[in-house]
């Protein structure tokens, strides 16, 4: 009787497995936890205060990020040394 229950068990667990093997494979599990980690599965969608405008490669250890927060745009030079926001230029150049 508790070889059966054993063994059930086993099967369990393993076919639990494989279905995750399987999600993992597939691309199900990522989809799955990045919807989890953007709130989207409970419904409460949220509006990003801050988004990569675009990113410049200087050198292999280097580069320039320009973020946008809350409609202002701001440069960020991000290095090995470390991180420093760079000054703003009132306008755009063209």
């Amino acid at each position: 009787m508790d070889a059966a229950r054993y063994i059930a068990a086993l099967a369990v667990v393993l076919g639990l497995l494989g279905l995750f093997a399987l999600g993992a494979r597939q691309g199900w599990l990522t989809g799955l936890i990045a919807s989890l980690s953007r709130g989207q599965i409970s419904g409460a969608r949220r509006e990003r205060r801050m988004k990569v405008v675009e990113t410049l490669v200087l050198d292999p250890r280097r580069r320039i990020v320009i973020v946008e927060i809350d409609g202002r745009e701001q440069a960020l030079l991000l290095g090995a040394a470390g991180e420093q926001v760079l000054p703003n230029s009132p306008e755009p150049a063209e």
